[in-house]
């Protein structure tokens, strides 16, 4: 039995539900900038009985389409998603890996032509297909002057990475002005690093979303998440509902964050 109504859509004790916890949210207790881990899609192909993993991709992505939709309804103004890791691209099977580059391509055609929204890549172009690095670049370039919901998509992405280049570009960019290693090492402060991310500029996330009941930050946004939330939804990635995210923004607005403490 479906605890909310029946049939292919939600019922109005669902909808009562819904508008009720959004009812005890205020503007000032929403996050800023929300990461999505989305998991599960896999699990979700094949206990729906799928012949193939890709048409759970394809459901996680539809999904995290309408999950982008409510964080704009929130008011939410930056969300990263989590759509394919450097470990991915190592470890996946090459069939599956070709299914995800064309549905995170379709994916990101399809926001860079939503509403106001800027959408932005994080990761290593470089490490991609040219045709969806190309993508990406494209996407990025059509919404640069959007001012609306910004949605960095981490694809070819590696925390571990993502530090390792900031690091690099420090030195690049101060070799460059003549100074020495020891001078830089004198110097080096943890909000130049910040600066030299692929988010640089951008607010940290306060808050980090997984699905699938999986708790672990699997290389994930590692240095901008030193002071976020946390909150790990059971629900495979397609399965998500609004009132899973809004419990999670509930949560969120419960807790007394002790940047450090």
């Amino acid at each position: 039995m479906k605890p909310f109504g029946t049939g292919g859509g939600p019922g109005p004790l669902y909808r009562l539900y819904s508008s009720r916890l959004r009812r005890q949210l205020t503007p000032g207790e929403v996050p800023h900038h929300v990461a999505m881990m989305i998991d599960g899609n896999r699990r979700w192909a094949r206990q729906a009985g799928f012949a193939t993993v890709a048409d759970g991709h394809r459901a996680g992505a539809a999904k995290m389409h309408e999950f982008l939709r409510w964080c704009d309804g929130l008011g939410i103004r930056v969300v990263s998603l989590y759509l394919l890791s450097t470990d991915n691209l190592r470890k996946r099977d090459s069939a599956e890996l070709a299914d995800l580059i064309e549905i995170i391509a379709d994916l990101a055609r399809s926001l860079s032509h939503e509403r106001n929204w800027r959408v932005q890549h994080v990761g290593r172009a470089e490490a991609l297909p040219d045709d969806l690095a190309e993508t990406l670049r494209e996407a990025a370039q059509r919404t640069a002057g959007n001012t609306g919901l910004h949605v960095n998509l981490a694809v070819g992405y590696g925390g571990r990475s993502e530090i390792v280049d900031a690091v690099r570009s420090i030195i690049a960019q101060h070799g460059e002005r003549g100074g020495t290693l020891d001078e830089l090492a004198a110097s080096l402060t943890p909000e130049q690093i910040g600066e030299h991310l692929y988010t640089g500029g951008q607010p940290d996330p306060d808050l980090v979303i997984r699905t699938s009941g999986e708790q672990r930050l699997s290389d994930f946004l590692l240095w901008q998440s030193a002071h976020s939330e946390f909150y790990f939804v059971e629900a495979l990635g397609p399965d998500l509902r609004e009132v899973d995210f809004l419990r999670a923004i509930r949560d969120y607005a419960t807790r007394d964050r002790r940047f450090g403490g």
